[in-house]
């Protein structure tokens, strides 16, 4: 019997395997454009939750938290001939719902190009196994497909990490494509010419704060539809997703780690640092650091880890305040007086008022230096 695979983080259309083909096996009735595996309707309740099956009663979980809005508009991006581009704040959950989106409607989440400075033509498009074209030049046979090319020739998704890491010249790649439709292979003369199979599409990402470092051309731009993904500005449902989330990434032992008062504690801090003012309505000197819900569950994620392997499943507030330093003081030491500040107000009043929880946690700034 062949031993199972153990995977830190499963595809997206690995891990909801069942759901998507209960999708699948109840959307015949709905019109979906041609290659999709879902349609339009049935993306939308893979991504944000509802129901399907005959008898309407097999529950789909939500995945993604934010503007319901939001996503039905990249779902009919994604379903014209306009690319997606995803912008924002990093930590807001772009990756997360290009793969979502991805794995619903092309089956695969991982035909994706990660940018980096060092991102080449030949990491997008194609490149050659050298052996194969020394002994029989240049072919199919010896072309070596990148995400660009397998998304063509497939008629699926390519997502496009980080697009604005990468140079002017290698983003610009993208414009003859997007465009036609078709991709040049120079190397295979008149045969050289790929043509996009229907549900081919690009889902690019970018964060706001790489702004300016290689600028997307004017010419580029206009071939996608930009959608800007907002912070959470809720703490309840920032509340939600910490405990979502960690209660998957902990598996089994989540029933014993997971503690609410400390989840709204963590939730509360980052949003108020996030926003620049407490509930009550003081002022706060925001940190430079990013404050997101992604950096949230894994403050309160490695608080629980300490609490499971050191300290018999206790989760300490001393541990929640170790780790928030680690969050926010990342790129400037200045970002500790603003932590100081935060905790010398906001903190100090909340725990005469409140208790509990907040008296551990004013306690506990002896931590942050």
């Amino acid at each position: 019997m062949a031993e199972e695979k153990i995977l830190i983080k499963p595809p997206v259309e690995v891990l909801y395997k069942a759901e998507l083909d209960a999708l699948r096996d109840n959307d015949n009735n709905n019109p979906r454009p041609e290659n999709w595996l879902l349609s339009p309707q049935a993306v939308r309740t893979f991504i944000l939750g509802g129901k399907t099956g005959k008898d309407g009663k097999l529950v789909i979980p939500q995945k993604y938290y934010g503007d319901n809005a939001l996503v039905e508009r990249c779902i009919i991006t994604l379903a014209g001939n306009r690319g997606l581009m995803l912008v924002g704040e990093p930590g807001t959950a772009k990756t997360m719902l290009s793969e979502l989106l991805s794995a619903a409607i092309s089956g695969t989440s991982v035909n994706t190009v990660q940018g980096t400075a060092g991102t080449t033509d030949d990491n997008i498009k194609y490149s050659w196994n050298y052996a194969l074209l020394l002994a029989k030049g240049a072919s199919k046979e010896s072309l070596v497909p990148a995400p660009l090319y397998i998304g063509m020739d497939k008629g699926i998704i390519t997502r496009f990490e980080e697009l604005t890491r990468c140079p002017s010249e290698i983003q610009d790649t993208l414009i003859s494509v997007m465009s036609d439709k078709v991709l040049s292979i120079p190397e295979l003369g008149e045969d050289g010419f790929l043509f996009a199979k229907p549900g081919f599409n690009i889902i690019g990402t970018a964060n706001t704060r790489d702004r300016g470092i290689n600028e997307m051309s004017s010419a580029l731009k206009r071939r996608f539809n930009f959608e800007t993904v907002f912070p959470v500005n809720n703490v309840a449902l920032e509340c939600r997703i910490i405990e979502e989330q960690c209660a998957h990434l902990l598996g089994s032992e989540a029933a014993k780690l997971i503690d609410k008062d400390i989840i709204h504690l963590i939730a509360t801090t980052f949003h108020e640092l996030r926003e620049g003012q407490s509930a009550e309505g003081v002022k706060i000197d925001p940190p430079t650091a990013v404050m997101s819900t992604a950096e949230a569950v894994s403050v309160y994620y490695q608080t629980a880890l300490t609490g499971l392997y050191y300290d018999r499943g206790n989760l300490s507030v001393d541990n929640v305040v170790q780790n928030l330093m680690g969050a926010v003081v990342k790129e400037n030491r200045d970002d500790v007086v603003k932590l100081k500040a935060y905790f010398n107000s906001v903190v100090k009043t909340r725990c005469k008022e409140k208790g509990g929880r907040w008296n551990d946690f004013y306690d506990a700034r002896k931590w942050i230096k």
